[in-house]
């Protein structure tokens, strides 16, 4: 398993990249999304996943070209409403990436649709 931030200071946005067993995710991608790529690569994995925490309103995510060039899906939480094609998870919901299960946490506040990702290992 691998958890990696990958820190924006200019925009105090901070991007996680999580892989295991060959498959990774990706959450608040920034726009640029060839760092993501690369990671992935590195390690042999496939980004499976690309997790937006919510809507940003300021700076532009990357996921829409992460999830075009890779097949990912893009994952956003309950009471979201897209227009373009991503998985709307409910409270509760695993994704299942690697060994790894993340649980899908709604908490709404900062926007209605902010989620949280509660990452488990193997051993729960």
């Amino acid at each position: 398993m691998k958890i990696e931030q990958i820190y924006t200071g200019c925009l105090a946005q901070g991007a996680y990249y999580i892989e295991s067993n060959g498959e990774a995710a990706i959450i608040d991608p920034l726009r640029e999304v060839q760092p993501y790529l690369d990671r992935a690569e590195e390690d042999g994995a496939t980004i499976k996943y690309v997790l937006e925490t919510h809507f940003h309103a300021d700076f532009v995510s990357g996921h829409l070209d992460l999830a075009k060039k890779t097949g990912a899906t893009i994952v956003f939480g309950p009471n979201a409403k897209t227009g373009f094609d991503a998985h709307i998870a409910t409270d509760g919901e695993v994704l299942k990436l690697g060994n790894l299960t993340i649980k899908v946490l709604h908490t709404p506040g900062h926007t209605m649709e902010s989620t949280c990702y509660l990452l488990l290992d193997e051993n729960g």
